[in-house]
């Protein structure tokens, strides 16, 4: 430790936010560019250093977390990039896309603020890059084999970068015209610059890694013949079934998926679009589900100037205190927090029926209704109880001229063709099935991430890149040195 005493001594402070009234007039990250570096020091020296350190059981990568706080304090940055590094390919996605379930199993969190660990491994992350300590890391010899990953997510890249640093040749086939995944299309710039992601992907081609892109496997390219093109296949692909609202009027004009939304939105800031052709703006939007995704259109909606803004969340307003009795310390509690979305939303009073910031909560939806044009103009609510059961003289309607479902997704999209060509059996909820190794039930197939696992966080979906890279790698060669940080069975701390 650095400064025993630090957790005493030393108050959080998070990574200050630039003013709402200048964030939202664009698409850049919404931290104050510089204002990290001057505290970050004293916050990574608040870390206890603990016997039993939680964090690295909370973060599925088990992430070096008491080292590299330790490096930081003392300012040593290469060796703090290089613990870094160590156990996670992709540290500035995770710093700034991650939850941080590893500040939830933070020892000092029991009752005191966790230490700022996201805003340390950002930190880290962003100083490697700018003093060089992020150079590719080609093999030193080939092995001959060749490996198809599907898709370029998270899972996927991940995957891709350990396997080509193992010596096997890798080729990444990814539907869209840019690679990324989500990363690319789905998280709005003003969380992730796409800066950051062309980096790492620059990084990759150095290394050796090849990258097919508008390249559909099933549909334009045979999932079949990839897999005998090859010597291994890893199946990548996502959670991209996303969940449905049946409700009456869902088929009305102006009803749409977030991941039809968030696309376009994306790809005006990429410079494709001048507007999107689903544009909030001037427009009342009510957006259906209350995580991340909706978050994330909240933000995009006000960016791009709607008339009002409401996030339907179907939970009861959480408290801002875990509570202990059913969600015990280290587990991730589900508590009020305030993303940088719902503070705009909150500071421009873009719900003013809202319970709190922009959210309804304990709202369910009933009906959807329209104009003659079969537009729609409006979204029925009732409140409901702990067990969805709708509350009698709750009933209200909001106006709706854009109504946003963020509902999840349920597994892999059956419509691609990869499943059927391949012969692939799926488990009961929809996702891919695999054994104890990633592997499917077809011989050389793998599959990993949220097309196996199911919706999950990206730190989880790195980790499941790590870890089939191994089982690939061992499937090749009969042995393998890369590092396997969970199994396909193993899920968060939970009671």
């Amino acid at each position: 430790m650095a400064d025993p005493k630090g957790f005493m001594t030393t108050p959080r402070r998070d990574w200050p936010r630039r003013p709402v009234a200048e964030r939202v007039r664009d698409w850049n990250e919404v931290h104050v560019p510089g204002a990290l570096l001057p505290i970050i020091g004293g916050q990574a020296d608040r870390c206890m250093d603990c016997g039993v350190p939680f964090c690295h059981h909370a973060c599925p990568l088990g992430n070096l977390i008491p080292e590299w706080n330790d490096l930081v304090a003392r300012a040593d940055w290469r060796d703090a990039a290089d613990r870094l590094h160590a156990t996670n390919n992709f540290p500035e996605f995770t710093g700034r896309l991650c939850p941080a379930p590893c500040e939830a199993g933070c020892v000092l969190a029991i009752n005191q603020p966790a230490v700022t660990i996201k805003n340390v491994e950002c930190a880290i992350a962003d100083r490697a890059w700018e003093e060089g300590f992020a150079p590719p890391c080609p093999p030193d010899r080939l092995s001959g084999r060749t490996v198809a990953v599907i898709g370029s997510g998270p899972t996927g890249l991940a995957a891709a970068q350990q396997l080509t640093r193992a010596g096997h040749t890798v080729v990444v086939y990814e539907k869209d015209d840019r690679l990324g995944g989500l990363m690319r299309y789905g998280i709005p710039a003003f969380k992730m610059e796409k800066h950051h992601l062309e980096r790492r992907l620059e990084q990759m081609r150095a290394e050796g890694t090849r990258f097919r892109t508008s390249t559909a496997v099933g549909r334009d390219v045979d999932a079949a013949e990839l897999r005998a093109r090859h010597d291994a296949v890893v199946i990548a692909t996502g959670a991209t079934a996303w969940r449905e609202l049946p409700v009456p009027g869902r088929e009305l004009a102006g009803v749409h998926q977030a991941m039809e939304y968030l696309p376009l939105a994306n790809r005006v800031c990429e410079g494709d679009l001048e507007s999107s052709p689903l544009s909030a703006a001037g427009k009342h939007v009510v957006i259906v589900g209350g995580g991340d995704t909706g978050a994330d259109c909240l933000g995009t909606a006000v960016r791009e100037g709607a008339a009002s803004v409401t996030q339907l969340d179907i939970y009861a307003q959480p408290g801002t205190e875990r509570d202990e009795g059913t969600e015990p310390w280290p587990t991730y509690p589900r508590i009020y927090r305030l993303s940088a979305a719902h503070e705009e939303a909150g500071a421009l009073r873009t719900a003013p029926a809202a319970d709190a910031d922009a959210r309804l909560f304990a709202a369910s939806t009933l009906r959807l209704t329209g104009d003659a044009a079969g537009r729609v103009r409006a979204l029925h609510l009732v409140e409901v109880d702990a067990e969805r059961r709708p509350r009698s003289g709750t009933g209200r309607a909001l106006p709706a001229d854009l109504v946003l479902l963020a509902l999840g997704f349920s597994g892999p999209d059956r419509e691609d063709g990869i499943v059927d060509q391949l012969g692939l059996a799926l488990d009961p909820r929809g996702t891919l099935a695999r054994d104890g190794g990633f592997a499917t039930d077809v011989p050389g197939v793998f599959a990993a991430g949220d097309a196996a696992r199911g919706q999950s966080l990206i730190v989880w979906a790195i980790a499941e890149g790590r870890a089939v890279a191994a089982a690939v790698d061992r499937h090749l060669t009969g042995s393998t040195r890369l590092p396997a940080p969970i199994g396909p069975y193993d899920r968060p701390m939970g009671v």
